[in-house]
């Protein structure tokens, strides 16, 4: 676990300059990693050779100092305990899991990155749900036209909506042409996605567009789209995302 600046100040690098590696007479050294403090040993920064960390806290690194001596790593601080741990004792986190993941990959702590790979919650993002996304052209682009298209229907509006179109066959793809073409006719912005090479569904795939658009701070729901501009028919390939603004 980490401790909080209890390091006897005789043993703190104080006197280190910004050009100056760790400390060659005491392997103990306090870490300022964005604003929280840790105290450990130089011996638990090298256990890896060949991690970022390793190569900070090398003989010949130069080493970047806070005010009062402390070595500073900026980066998120409250992360940087659980790879602490895991050095120390091979502990693995069980809370913000996908936060220390990307700690991991930058500190290069590659027996951590592997192991959390394996977690579930990892398991899933990256194998599965990331990969099946993969195999949705254009996926990322999409999310980005749907974003700038619900931002400037917004002036000075509650909401916004943004027509989707989801096909998940060739077939299907085939089968609304018209009704994109009939949507394209009257002026209407409709974002495609797919046809895509994968098992999830339609539903799948607008919860994913949910989620995405959600973690980046939009408030966002999905209800199929029904207006009389289409035939029934078409309606299980059309949805609206709806944005709220306030």
């Amino acid at each position: 676990m980490m401790s909080l600046s209890s390091v006897p100040r005789s043993l703190r690098p104080h006197q280190a300059s910004p050009s100056a590696g760790p400390p060659a007479g005491s392997p103990v050294v306090e870490l300022n990693v964005g604003g929280e403090l840790y105290t450990t040993t130089v011996g638990t920064l090298r256990k890896l050779p060949g991690s970022k960390l390793a190569e900070m806290f090398s003989s010949s690194a130069k080493a970047c100092t806070d005010a009062e001596g402390r070595f500073f790593i900026d980066r998120p601080g409250t992360y940087f305990g659980p790879i602490l741990d895991y050095l120390r004792s091979e502990r693995l986190p069980t809370h913000h899991i996908p936060e220390v993941y990307r700690e991991a990959q930058f500190y290069e702590i590659k027996p951590l990155v592997k192991l959390l790979e394996d977690t579930p919650q990892m398991f899933g993002e990256q194998v599965a749900r990331k990969q099946f996304l993969l195999r949705v052209p254009g996926y990322s682009e999409n999310l980005e036209l749907m974003v700038r298209l619900a931002r400037a229907e917004a002036v000075a509006a509650r909401s916004s909506a943004v027509l989707v179109c989801a096909v998940r066959t060739e077939e299907d793809a085939a089968h609304c042409a018209d009704a994109l073409r009939v949507l394209e006719a009257e002026k209407r912005s409709v974002v495609k996605f797919g046809p895509w090479k994968a098992a999830p569904q339609v539903k799948d795939l607008l919860d994913c567009v949910k989620m995405d658009i959600t973690a980046q701070g939009y408030q966002v729901y999905y209800e199929q789209y029904s207006e009389r501009t289409l035939r029934a028919k078409y309606f299980s390939y059309f949805y609206t995302f709806v944005f709220i603004w306030w």
